[in-house]
């Protein structure tokens, strides 16, 4: 059980969080926006978003595998195309802040294959899942798991 309802204690701050989560899944194609959510879920300990992001990204049709390697995305290169790569290290950087962390090296890779308005796109979608992230977190969201969800 969760901590707080957030939708219901503080619906405002909530709905501007949908509303980015919105723009975000219009700005970044969906197979690439389920990796990176995956990924910084991943990255962030997040258990409710990864479920969610694994199970999403299977109903789109993501492969398993891929689904799998994006724990260790970098030494399972092949299962990914070159733009996902750039666009996972760019997740991995955003996710893991710190003084040396967006380096023009990330940078750059990542504008080799996305122009300007996909970088910005990418960029508030990896920012968007590390919100949910931390809302998730902070409110002990689980997993569901019902006769819809079962485990199997």
């Amino acid at each position: 059980m969760t901590r707080i309802d957030m939708a219901r204690t503080n619906k405002l701050g909530y709905a501007a969080v949908l509303g980015l989560e919105g723009y975000s899944r219009k700005s970044v194609e969906p197979r690439l926006y389920e990796l990176i959510k995956l990924r910084a879920s991943i990255l962030n300990g997040c258990g409710f978003c990864v479920d969610m992001h694994a199970t999403d990204g299977a109903k789109r049709g993501i492969p398993q595998r891929t689904l799998h390697a994006v724990g260790a995305w970098q030494h399972a290169r092949g299962l990914f195309e070159q733009r996902e790569l750039a666009a996972l290290a760019l997740t991995d950087a955003l996710t893991r802040l710190g003084p040396d962390t967006v380096t023009d090296e990330i940078w750059d890779a990542a504008a080799q294959h996305f122009d300007d308005g996909e970088l910005g796109g990418l960029v508030l979608a990896i920012c968007t899942i590390n919100v949910w992230n931390r809302v998730a977190i902070a409110t002990e969201m689980e997993p569901p798991i019902d006769d819809k969800r079962p485990v199997v």
